[in-house]
């Protein structure tokens, strides 16, 4: 149920048709609402208030949807005009409504009272009336001020985490984590704080913390004390005070969304881990609140949806390559010795090593597990298990002299976290059958 506040006016008396939602059982169905600071009266909340005895004795009362079993706050604030004005609030079924409590109050200050009504079994329409039982002096049209009113259900926040991009993710992608909190209650959620964990297997980016939306929407700073959100690199959380009146120390007041449609939208971005290749990312959100209808403020806790993201699986390729010899003469043997390391965190599959001989070496053989084919120079290695290592002995023979650099690099299906070690290069100096000169000597 909604915060129902009596409406502003510009005049003081009003038809009751003209106050939306609220009734009377005047004979004149007259209204009365007093503007704050009218005759030296200031409100008590907001800037209005309402005056039961608008020109006799009445009952100011709503007719509203109830659920059986559904627990209903209620609030007011009450004064005497004159003197010592008493009222009484009466809830029921209408027809059969009942005295749930009486205030007096003189004209020096307002009172404020609170309490709670559980709806009985079968009543699904319930009446909160205000009624005029006295006032000071007697004067039928004066007395009894009413402002502050409120009777529904208490707060109840809902979070709703999302994922963007939703994947699935590769190890090294950026994962925005949104959360909306909603107030799907009656009351307000006083002192409203988000907290989400980082998500096990990222690390959270910086700066990158952000109200999209709602009451003190924009970007925030990663520092604790100085905005309206903070990260806690200890617990490795991010923290959110959301709500009207948030301050850096405290949470603020979300209202429900019949007032805050939307409500208040936070996100903040991680990047993933290699540890998460082939996993799911998954957390969950939570908000503490509380509600403050009840006399003494109650604690509450909401958690959001678990928020799964699938990664794919990443392998980490290493590839070294050296020469049995770095000096040859033209006609020998030149022995390359290929080593590829998958260092995870997955299985690596279709492991590739491309591995060209240049101009001046002539392929003679090569052993290892695949197969290497000296035509395109693609040594097709296969799967090759997580921390598995696989080596490759390729001979060719040396045809012209010169220095000569050859390359092997190494690809796989899965995303490679890190491909600053895929490639490695050896260089042979390959000298004339007959000594003559250093043809390696300009190159090196």
């Amino acid at each position: 149920m909604t915060d129902y506040e009596l409406l502003p006016d510009a005049s003081q008396t009003q038809a009751s048709k003209r106050v939306p939602g609220w009734l009377t059982t005047a004979s004149d169905h007259l209204i009365e609402l007093w503007h704050s600071g009218f005759l030296g009266v200031s409100a008590a909340d907001g800037a209005q208030f309402a005056e039961l005895n608008a020109n006799e004795v009445s009952t100011l009362y709503q007719d509203l949807p109830t659920t059986p079993g559904q627990k209903l706050y209620w609030r007011l604030y009450h004064r005497g005009r004159q003197g010592d004005d008493t009222m009484a609030l009466d809830i029921g079924a209408p027809g059969s409504t009942a005295e749930q409590r009486r205030f007096t109050d003189g004209n020096t200050a307002w009172g404020y009272y609170t309490g709670t009504y559980t709806v009985p079994a079968g009543q699904t329409l319930t009446r909160f009336a205000f009624r005029s039982i006295s006032t000071a002096g007697g004067n039928r049209a004066i007395g009894n001020f009413l402002d502050g009113i409120f009777f529904g259900t208490a707060p109840y926040v809902v979070l709703t985490k999302t994922a963007i991009p939703a994947g699935p993710l590769d190890v090294g992608d950026v994962v925005t984590y949104r959360i909306t909190a909603k107030n799907e209650g009656g009351g307000a959620a006083e002192n409203l704080i988000l907290t989400d964990l980082i998500p096990q297997g990222t690390k959270y980016l910086p700066g990158s913390l952000r109200i999209v939306d709602g009451p003190n929407a924009g970007a925030k700073t990663d520092a604790q004390g100085d905005d309206q959100a903070y990260y806690d690199a200890q617990a490795n959380k991010a923290v959110f005070h959301l709500g009207n009146g948030a301050t850096a120390a405290d949470g603020g007041s979300l209202p429900n969304t019949e007032t805050l449609p939307a409500g208040s939208t936070v996100e903040y971005r991680a990047t993933i881990d290699r540890s998460s290749g082939g996993k799911q990312i998954s957390n969950t959100a939570t908000a503490s609140y509380e509600n403050r209808l009840s006399e003494t403020p109650e604690p509450l806790t909401s958690t959001s949806n678990e928020q799964v993201t699938q990664v794919k699986p990443a392998a980490d390729l290493t590839v070294t390559k050296a020469a049995d010899a770095t000096t040859v003469t033209v006609g020998q043997t030149v022995t390359y010795r290929i080593t590829v390391h998958n260092a995870g965190p997955n299985d690596a599959t279709g492991v590739t090593i491309t591995d060209q001989l240049p101009d001046g070496l002539t392929f003679l053989s090569a052993d290892g597990p695949g197969s290497y084919d000296p035509a395109t120079g693609q040594w097709a290695v296969g799967d090759l298990t997580n921390g598995a290592t696989a080596a490759l002995v390729l001979r060719a023979k040396a045809t012209k002299p010169g220095l000569i650099s050859n390359t092997a690099t190494a690809t796989g299906n899965e995303k490679d976290p890190d491909t600053t070690n895929n490639t490695d290069t050896v260089s042979v100096c390959v000298e004339p059958a007959t000594a003559c000169c250093d043809p390696c000597a300009s190159q090196k």
